[in-house]
């Protein structure tokens, strides 16, 4: 594995002043942008080549990466800037991740191993940390169960009871060539509108509808999403520099 696609075209406007005059992984955590935390985990997974789809405030990125652009960023959704790296996925393995989150390089190592055209990882012991962000855990989590091969079944679905959830996806991802052929061949017969509307977790609802196995790994060590400026503040309680450097 020698990729990696950070997607970091859309604003997150729930993010308020924070992204007011820059992207969203330039918010910080103990000092360092999301991005930083980024680019720390995928290099520190052997990973060499890194790719970013611009978007929003694309001029304030000066780091050395290859680049790709979304100008259509404000009128489509995240497979929409997927798409925009089309010419890396095609080429060779890749690790995609969002922008708006921080990981291990563990994790993205453990990701990189599975033998599978298409995986994702996940957090199973995700009730710990969404009962500390959320005041009710099930009006943001979504389905996740895996079938009998422990492979992903179902994902993106409302949720009444806690039991119904086996983890929850983090928005980190590994694409094949071989995958992304497949997923290019489906996007392709849906048209740009549809596309532009697709947003990641929509994308895997409609790959398990069309029969494609979609591989899962659990995530290492310490990691989180970024959906407001309270996460920030909850992650900082949470993560010593420490815990996140180790």
């Amino acid at each position: 594995m020698t990729r990696a696609i950070i997607l970091a075209a859309g604003r997150g406007s729930r993010m308020g002043e924070l992204t007011a005059e820059q992207p969203k992984c330039f918010a910080r955590l103990h000092g360092r942008r999301l991005l930083d935390w980024q680019l720390q985990a995928l290099r520190g997974a052997g990973i060499e080549r890194l790719a970013l789809v611009r978007g929003y405030r694309g001029v304030c990125f000066d780091e050395p990466l290859t680049y790709f652009e979304n100008p259509r960023w404000q009128q489509s959704n995240m497979v929409r800037t997927l798409l925009a790296a089309d010419a890396w996925l095609a080429a060779d393995a890749c690790i995609v991740s969002y922008s708006d989150i921080f990981y291990s390089a563990a994790t993205v190592a453990a990701l990189s191993r599975v033998e599978a055209d298409l995986a994702i990882a996940y957090d199973p012991h995700w009730h710990a940390l969404w009962s500390q962000r959320f005041a009710d855990p099930l009006a943001d989590a979504e389905s996740f169960r895996l079938d009998a091969s422990g492979n992903l079944a179902t994902i993106g679905e409302r949720c009444q009871n806690v039991a119904e959830i086996e983890g929850q996806y983090m928005g980190l991802l590994k694409f094949t060539p071989a995958g992304w052929a497949q997923v290019r061949e489906l996007l392709l017969q849906r048209g740009d509108e549809a596309i532009d509307r697709l947003d990641m977790t929509s994308l895997l609802r409609l790959l398990l509808q069309a029969g494609l196995p979609i591989a899962v790994s659990p995530v290492q060590g310490p990691w989180g999403e970024v959906d407001a400026s309270d996460d920030l503040a909850l992650y900082h309680r949470l993560f010593t520099p420490e815990a996140l450097n180790a």
